[in-house]
């Protein structure tokens, strides 16, 4: 019997998401420093892991150093993907790991390139509840509201610099369509019909890039099991 797939998980998505799609995994909390050192010296084997989430400011995250012991374990297949495991994967792809996604292609061409651009701040039980919004999932919504004329290209491109320059601790859209309200008064009609707008349509690109995961090592486990 193949041992379940481990994936460390939460924000990005809720394991309880995650268990719609595939029921069999191990679902982990955010990974942190020191799990991905175990997970490789465990000797019965896991052989599958997907790491989507990791801590940021409530712990130490794991290291680059350390999840490459486990991605060059032989019979191990690590995917990364949404947020740190993105970052992760971009920097061991050429030593195995995975990388599933439009976030990880986003860092791989370069096209965005900071680590706060997944950051965020979340309830350290439970669902992982979001305390913070991630500055990729800002720029994916601004984008879309741009797309259907919710906002001109001014507001969007004001809207992007406020959220950037407000630490990703403090980032969500009260703070930033506040802030967007003082700095540029000329653009307070559109900034409020994104507020309106977000209320009820905001998208996350990490959810879909961890569901991405999430199917992706469902696959490779029932072709085991064949």
């Amino acid at each position: 019997m193949e041992k379940k797939p481990v994936i460390f998980l939460g924000p990005s998505l809720s394991h309880e998401k995650a268990r719609k799609i595939f029921a069999d995994a191990d679902y982990r909390p955010p990974a942190k420093k020191g799990d991905f050192l175990r997970l490789a010296a465990d000797p019965t084997g896991v052989k599958l892991v997907g790491f989507v989430d990791g801590v940021f400011l409530q712990d130490y995250p794991p290291t680059p150093i350390e999840v490459y012991q486990l991605a060059r374990k032989e019979g191990v297949l690590l995917a990364g993907a949404a947020s740190l495991g993105a970052l992760r994967a971009v920097e061991l792809e050429k030593f195995g790991m995975v990388g599933i996604g439009r976030i990880f292609q986003l860092y791989k061409t370069g096209k965005v390139n900071a680590d706060d651009e997944v950051a965020v701040t979340f309830a350290p039980e439970g669902d992982y509840l979001l305390q913070s919004e991630a500055m990729i999932d800002i720029r994916y919504n601004l984008y879309l509201a741009h797309k259907k004329g919710v906002i001109g290209k001014k507001t969007k491109s004001a809207l992007t610099h406020v959220a950037k320059r407000i630490y990703f601790p403090h980032r969500n859209y009260p703070n930033i369509i506040e802030e967007a309200r003082g700095r540029y008064p000329a653009l307070a009609g559109e900034v409020d019909s994104f507020g309106s707008y977000i209320a009820s349509n905001r998208k996350s690109l990490k959810e879909m890039d961890a569901m991405m995961l999430v199917k992706f090592l469902k696959e490779r486990y029932e072709s085991l099991l064949l």
